[in-house]
């Protein structure tokens, strides 16, 4: 995302969009009477909210916002939906899905509190109903598993299994349906894409000075498939580490171009584009669009949970453009390296808004935790002296507003940290704009600077 774009949604000013918000509306349902005769509420969740579990993204099932949940046809994938309950008491839950007519799907539901981490939920734990659904063709049809109870306010679970069916699959699923005096008050996520907020840090930066080097480490304590822990932002670019696959992990970074394409990267003029001037051995290097367009590189490198790594990005005005260099510490090696560098043109500044974030890129597993830690900022400006960054204030994105709470920020052992996803209820709610301080180390972290590669010449550029 182009860093104009993403000042424009971090403003000071927070909009509060409710109408995405799946809330309780009251007299929606008949339900079961409350205690003082009251109509209660009712709360329908559509299916394309659910995720997939274990497999995320199960070779055989479909999901959209159009149709639901269709072609589900394997008991091992459980269809999950994750909501906040505010009031205690009576819950009625069933689902609405479509079958064929006369066929038949008999489905369970686990119910529990969403007590731990989602990454690790255990589908056998909690309260177990089960529901037969016979088809009516074209007509949705209803399978209800009866009445639980909200004991406390809290985040709940609620997955759906497949356990017979006389036809190829157990439906195609529309909507949880939960009605009764508990759902007054309840919360459930309506993302399309499903992804947890993404959080972030803005550190205070040495006023009136120009900066040349920035220095951050991060320690990731959580990898969930498509983890994005970004140490070193700035206006033109970013510089991190991301979970790819299970087999594959990378150190990112990336430049953006000149200009306000958006997309696609063969529309930009050739005065916009940004030109590589150097990268590291077995360092890919190419384009990349649709959050804004630049150059992208990427070092395959298998980095663990619960290390600490350190990056530096460092900053050459260079007539009217300016030089981004991204350097990382490989800690087998003890020894910098270069991962790429490259020249941005119609800029000839230095680095600022410096910034570190957490970011869930996919959505397929959002309910999964994000969790890393940040610390020891420095930067360098142009006359050679080191600041320690010890301030921060916290962000995110437009989800983590109404839609989704599970995400926050702070310092734990001298260190900030973010966390995202997971669906769990945090007991001090971070707002934005909020301020952290983290103690200082006073220790300059870097004795020997590495060497940018030397600015290529400029004609025909």
């Amino acid at each position: 995302m182009r860093i104009e774009a993403l000042l424009a949604i971090l403003g000071i000013v927070t909009m509060i969009i409710c109408s995405g918000s799946l809330a309780a509306a009251d007299g929606a349902s008949t339900g079961v009477p409350a205690a003082d005769g009251a109509v209660p509420s009712s709360v329908t969740v559509p299916a394309y909210t659910a995720y997939f579990e274990p497999n995320y993204e199960p070779d055989g099932p479909n999901l959209s916002v159009d149709s639901g949940i269709t072609n589900w046809a394997d008991s091992n994938d459980h269809v999950v939906w994750y909501g906040h309950f505010a009031a205690p008491g009576a819950l009625n839950v069933a689902v609405s899905l479509n079958l064929p007519l006369a066929e038949t799907s008999t489905l369970r539901l686990t119910f529990g509190k969403q007590d731990h981490d989602a990454s690790v939920a255990d589908i056998s734990k909690g309260k177990n109903l089960s529901a037969t659904a016979t088809g009516a063709g074209d007509a949705p049809v209803s399978a209800s598993f009866g009445q639980v109870t909200i004991p406390s306010d809290g985040v709940y679970r609620f997955t759906l299994t497949g356990v017979s069916k006389s036809g190829a699959t157990y439906g195609d699923l529309k909507n949880l349906v939960l009605s009764g005096p508990a759902a007054a008050g309840a919360h459930f996520s309506a993302e399309k894409n499903r992804p947890a907020p993404s959080v972030h840090l803005w550190y205070q930066t040495p006023q009136g000075k120009n900066i040349t080097w920035f220095y951050n480490e991060v320690t990731p304590l959580a990898d969930p498939i498509a983890s994005y822990y970004m140490a070193c932002g700035f206006t033109r670019g970013y510089f991190g580490m991301q979970v790819n696959g299970p087999k594959e992990r990378r150190i990112i970074f990336s430049v953006w171009n000149a200009g306000d394409e958006p997309k696609d990267p063969s529309k930009v003029p050739l005065e916009d584009k940004v030109v590589l001037e150097g990268k590291g051995d077995g360092v890919f290097t190419g384009d990349f669009g649709n959050e804004g367009t630049g150059g992208h590189s990427h070092l395959v490198y298998m980095w663990k949970t619960g290390q600490t790594y350190k990056f530096l990005v460092s900053a050459q005005p260079d007539g009217n453009g300016t030089i981004y260099s991204g350097f990382f510490y490989f800690p087998e090696k003890q020894a910098w390296g270069l991962i790429s560098s490259w020249r941005a043109p119609k800029d000839g500044g230095y680095l600022r808004g410096l910034y570190s974030f957490n970011e869930d890129f996919n959505g397929a597993n959002g309910f999964q935790k994000r969790f890393a830690e940040f610390g020891n900022q420095w930067v360098m400006t142009d006359d050679g002296k080191w600041t320690e960054m010890t301030t921060a204030s916290f962000t995110h994105t437009d989800n983590g507003t109404t839609e989704r709470l599970d995400r926050g920020a702070g310092v734990k052992d001298g260190r900030f940290f973010l966390t995202n996803g997971g669906f769990l209820q945090l007991s001090n709610v971070v707002k934005k704009g909020d301020k952290f301080t983290r103690p200082a180390t006073g220790k300059i972290p870097v004795d020997i600077l590495p060497t940018p590669p030397t600015p290529k010449v400029l004609t025909g550029r």
